[in-house]
C-alpha cells in the first residue's frame, strides 16, 4: 500500500524555560547478551508480508491471524535483514558502554502539580520518553508511565535512562487513570505501574487487548482491556482505544500475542490524542475525521534509524507533523526522544527536525511543541 508520507510543516511555538543538562552515566559491565535480547524486543521491521487487495479500514476492531496473534490491517510486518540488524545491535551495546551526547534537557525545577487550589487549566507535563501527565478539570492521567532507571526486563542491564524523570514520583498528584499503549519495556514499565496501583487502589489502568494479564500477574486488578474502537468512560470523559501501526513482544515466544494501540481522551472542553508507538499510517486521517479536531496530540518523533528496521513501526519527525495534520490537531507535542538511547539517529536530531518541519512555508495554524523534560504547558 502506498501511503502519504510527504512532510507538511506547520507554524511554530516553542517556548523553553530554564534548563540544565541532566544526563545519568550508564553502568559498565557485562551487558552484551542482554542488549542483543533487548534489541530484538524493540526493533522494527523491514516491510509488509503482503499487500491487501481490499481498501484498508483502520478504525475497526483489530485483526488477528489464524493462530490468534494480532496484526495490522496492512498485513504482517517482516524482520529486517541480518546485515542491518547486527550493526544495530552492536551500536546499542556501544552506546550503553559509552553514552552519546544530546539527551533531552530537563527543567531546573519540576512544576508543583499539587499546588493549585482550584482545578487547574488543562495542561500537560512531559515527564520523559512517552510519559505525559495530562491534567483536565475532570481527571488527571498518565500515558505510558516509566520511572524506572532502565527500559529492560533486567533491572541492572539494558537501555539506561539518560535524563531523570521530569517529576519526582512522590510529587505526583492523585492519578485517576493510566493509558498504556503496548507491551514493549519502554512503554509498559511494570514496576512503575505497580507503584501507581499501590499508591491508590482507585487508579484505573487502560490497556489494549491481551495486556491485562501482564498487569494482573503483578497484583494490579483495576484493569480495563479494550480493542480498537472500544470505549471506556471516566467522570464525563470518553476514553477511546484506537489503532496504531506497531507490534508487541516481551519475551522470545510472545510476538504479537498482545495488541498495541493509540488513545484519545474526549471531554466537553478538550480533546487529547496519544500516539503511543507507531509508524505513519492512513489511520490518522480516519481518527481525525471521526474524533477530531484535537486540542493536543502527543506524538512519537524518535527511534527512526536505521530506516530499514524502523520505518513501518516508528515515525520520523516529519511524519509526526503530517500525522498531527491528519488528526486535525491544533497543537502537537513531541515525545519519545532524548530519554533512552534506542536507535541510531543522534539523540538531539528528532526535536530539531520536528521544529524545522514546522517552519516550512506551507504551514498553517498547527503549533509544534518541544518541551524540556519536566516542563508544563496549558492547552
Amino acid at each position: 500500500m502506498t501511503e502519504k508520507r510527504t512532510p507538511v510543516s506547520r507554524s511554530l511555538r516553542n517556548e523553553h524555560g530554564p534548563a540544565q543538562a541532566a544526563s545519568i552515566p550508564s553502568r559498565r559491565g557485562s551487558i552484551g547478551a542482554a542488549i542483543v535480547l533487548l534489541s530484538g524486543l524493540v526493533c522494527g521491521t523491514l516491510g509488509l508480508a503482503g499487500s491487501p487487495s481490499e481498501p484498508i479500514t483502520w478504525l475497526a476492531p483489530s485483526p488477528q491471524t489464524e493462530d490468534g496473534r494480532f496484526t495490522n490491517p496492512v498485513g504482517g510486518l517482516l524482520n529486517a535483514r541480518l546485515r542491518t540488524r547486527l550493526p544495530f545491535f552492536w551500536k546499542r551495546i556501544a552506546v550503553t558502554l559509552h553514552p552519546r551526547p544530546g539527551a533531552a534537557r530537563r527543567a531546573f525545577e519540576a512544576p508543583d502539580v499539587r499546588a493549585a487550589a482550584a482545578p487547574p487549566l488543562p495542561r500537560v507535563t512531559w515527564v520523559g520518553h512517552a510519559t505525559v501527565l495530562v491534567e483536565l478539570e475532570r481527571a488527571r492521567f498518565l500515558t505510558d508511565p516509566i520511572w524506572s532507571r532502565r527500559a529492560s526486563p533486567i533491572p541492572w542491564l539494558g537501555p539506561a535512562r539518560r535524563v531523570e524523570p521530569g517529576l519526582d514520583f512522590d510529587a505526583l498528584p492523585d492519578i485517576d487513570f493510566v493509558l498504556v499503549s503496548h507491551s514493549h519495556f519502554d512503554h509498559m514499565d511494570l514496576p512503575t505501574l505497580s507503584r501507581l496501583a499501590k499508591r491508590s487502589a482507585n487508579t484505573l489502568f487502560y490497556v489494549p487487548l491481551g495486556n491485562a494479564a501482564l498487569l494482573r500477574d503483578q497484583g494490579i486488578e483495576n484493569v480495563i482491556e479494550l480493542d480498537w474502537t472500544g470505549r471506556g468512560s471516566f467522570n464525563g470523559l470518553e476514553i477511546h482505544c484506537l489503532p496504531a501501526q506497531h507490534w508487541s513482544k516481551r519475551s522470545l515466544t510472545d510476538t504479537d500475542k498482545a495488541l498495541w494501540s493509540s488513545w484519545a481522551v474526549i471531554g466537553p472542553d478538550r480533546r487529547f490524542f496519544f500516539g503511543g508507538d507507531t509508524g505513519y499510517f492512513s489511520g490518522f486521517t480516519e481518527i481525525g475525521e471521526a474524533l477530531g479536531p484535537f486540542d493536543l496530540a502527543a506524538l512519537p518523533i524518535g527511534a527512526y534509524e536505521p530506516t530499514e528496521i524502523m520505518h513501518l513501526t516508528h515515525m520520523n519527525p516529519e511524519e509526526a507533523i503530517q500525522a498531527a495534520v491528519d488528526l486535525r490537531a491544533r497543537s502537537a507535542l513531541a515525545v519519545h526522544f532524548g530519554t533512552f538511547d534506542l536507535a541510531d539517529e543522534p539523540l538531539d536530531e528528532p526535536p530539531r527536525r520536528f521544529l524545522e518541519a514546522a517552519r516550512r512555508p506551507d504551514s498553517s495554524s498547527l503549533e509544534a511543541w518541544v518541551l524540556d523534560i519536566g516542563e508544563s504547558r496549558s492547552f
